[in-house]
């Protein structure tokens, strides 16, 4: 586990209860559960919401249970962007070339002060506003 505030990303989450890639659903859950016990675990209302919505459509969780995931994952960290934060997430995604919502996403996890943001959507290992992008799925590549 990496030292520090640990920002995490939608699609981590929803791994953390999606059983259809075992090896994702383990690293996930842990992961997750160590910044927890440590108290490192950073999520915004914007991953909040996400996990919800997905959690429902795709993997089909009742809404109740998807309900008590987010009341758990509520006891994280939780960023809450001000209009100023808006219009930062903008300019990241004018700078950096990342979709909004990615910005967005930087944006909370660069208000929170974490160093790392666990994402599967960003390029892993890219340094995007200040933080450090991590695939916690990527496979380590083979250096010579």
């Amino acid at each position: 586990m990496t030292g520090g505030l640990a920002f995490f990303d939608t699609n981590i989450l929803i791994y953390t209860d999606d059983k259809s890639s075992p090896e994702k659903h383990e690293k996930a859950v842990a992961l997750f559960t160590s910044h927890i016990a440590a108290g490192t675990a950073v999520v915004s209302l914007q991953v909040l919401q996400e996990y919800f919505s997905a959690a429902t459509r795709k993997l089909k969780i009742s809404a109740e249970n998807a309900q008590r995931k987010v009341e758990i994952m509520a006891r994280c960290r939780v960023v809450r962007l001000e209009p100023n934060d808006v219009i930062r997430a903008i300019e990241l995604h004018r700078l950096s070339h990342i979709s909004s919502w990615d910005a967005l996403i930087v944006q909370a996890a660069r208000l929170s002060g974490a160093a790392t943001l666990y994402s599967e959507d960003m390029q892993s290992d890219a340094v995007i506003g200040g933080i450090k992008v991590v695939n916690p799925f990527a496979r380590p590549s083979a250096k010579k």
